[in-house]
């Protein structure tokens, strides 16, 4: 690498695609398999120069002593052991004096057996397994491809990542079936499973006037796709099981997010930044993307093998994407009560007006005021107990005391 540039952030997450848009499932939503159109006639395989150039890049390129190596897909296990026993290899080639790396991988699920898990642990992976809740929902629109559900699969990989013990996130999509049913799938994941960290993703799939997906235009959604109000609720069903008897046990993203928001820090996700711009997304051959969401010719950065990735991240076309997370609100935003949680809320999905007529409005946005005004009070609470130098939960122990009308305080006890 040459001299660094001066506006390279010290730190930035990227999604590494090894299989491209190539899975084993079908899953009915997803977004991602249509990317496959992008590369016609290739084989989908990150070669070893690519990812010796990918691990090498992005230890070179943090200024920050934790790194993390992201592998998604696609289903990247169908990139074989190998490919992640050879990864390992590179960062242990490349990493620097001090540098601690944080090896995370998202799959399906269903390609895992004993030696992934005995890999996962001894290597200390995290795993992100997608569940879309119980089996009557989960195998609605998570299918293979023969449209059969992918339930009982995915419980197998389960059990065997459970069996070695390893750091599993659960990513759950929210869509048409299951958001009416918060509950059902909350305690799905928390008591039968038992899973401690969770990810709600709403399934968005905006449509042409014939019905065909499109990504990044049109206006309409399909039948799949979750409604605004209907996520809202969604979110407040579970936030209010949630901050009666379960903070500091459960760790949803969503909740995390909005109290750092509260709190005045930087939230741990792009969406509710004020600004994006450092999550980005590498394809299978080596081309850099501006972010997972478009992976799309006019947000191509460049390709890692012609141009170092830092001097891509730090340019001024991503600059711009970024700022344009901000720079794009409508006034209808900046006049919000909640816009400091919201931020707009991610850019794919600004495709709705205001009501005053104002393009960009985001898509969920009647969902997520319901869920920020909602949340206020005990979001308030748990930000002044934190800045007291006290725990979060202890707003269990303040809302049972307010329910039964007894004096609620902050002082000292």
């Amino acid at each position: 690498m040459g001299t660094r540039p001066k506006n390279a952030p010290l730190a930035f997450h990227l999604l590494a695609k090894p299989t491209g848009a190539i899975c084993n499932l079908d899953c009915q939503y997803c977004f991602f398999l249509a990317k496959e159109q992008l590369y016609p006639g290739s084989k989908f395989r990150m070669t070893d120069e690519v990812l010796e150039n990918y691990i090498q890049q992005l230890l070179e390129s943090h200024q920050t002593p934790e790194v993390t190596v992201a592998w998604q897909g696609g289903e990247p296990t169908l990139m074989g052991l190998e490919f992640f026993e050879r990864s390992l290899e590179l960062v242990e080639k490349y990493k620097k004096p001090g540098q601690q790396i944080i090896h995370t991988l998202q799959t399906n699920g269903t390609k895992l057996d004993d030696q992934w898990g005995r890999f996962f642990k001894q290597q200390n992976f995290l795993i992100g397994l997608s569940i879309d809740g119980p089996q009557p929902f989960h195998d609605v629109y998570r299918v293979d491809k023969r449209g059969r559900g992918s339930f009982e699969q995915v419980m197998q990989g389960w059990k065997i990542l459970k069996k070695h013990q390893v750091d599993v996130n659960i990513l759950c999509t929210v869509n048409a079936v299951n958001s009416n049913h918060p509950l059902e799938v909350y305690r799905f994941f928390r008591d039968h499973l038992g899973v401690e960290f969770i990810q709600f993703i709403p399934i968005i799939e905006r449509v042409n006037a014939d019905g065909s997906t499109l990504i990044q235009s049109g206006h309409q959604v399909t039948e799949r796709s979750v409604k605004p109000e209907q996520f809202g609720q969604f979110l407040i069903a579970i936030f209010d099981q949630w901050v009666r008897r379960d903070v500091g046990k459960i760790f949803i993203q969503h909740f995390d997010a909005a109290l750092a928001n509260w709190v005045g820090v930087q939230p741990g996700v792009c969406i509710f930044s004020k600004t994006c711009g450092t999550a980005l997304a590498l394809e299978h051959n080596g081309d850099l993307y501006s972010c997972d969401h478009f992976v799309e010719p006019d947000y191509k950065l460049g390709n890692i093998q012609e141009t170092h990735m830092i001097e891509l991240i730090a340019s001024e076309k991503q600059y711009q994407f970024g700022q344009a997370k901000f720079d794009s609100l409508p006034n209808y935003c900046h006049n919000c009560e909640v816009r400091f949680a919201c931020n707009g809320g991610c850019p794919k999905n600004r495709f709705i007006e205001t009501p005053d007529g104002e393009a960009g409005l985001n898509y969920l946005c009647a969902g997520y005021k319901a869920f920020f005004t909602h949340i206020n009070q005990p979001m308030t609470m748990m930000a002044e107990l934190l800045r007291q130098g006290r725990y979060a939960d202890e707003v269990m122990q303040l809302l049972a005391q307010k329910r039964q009308q007894k004096p609620v305080g902050f002082g000292k006890n």
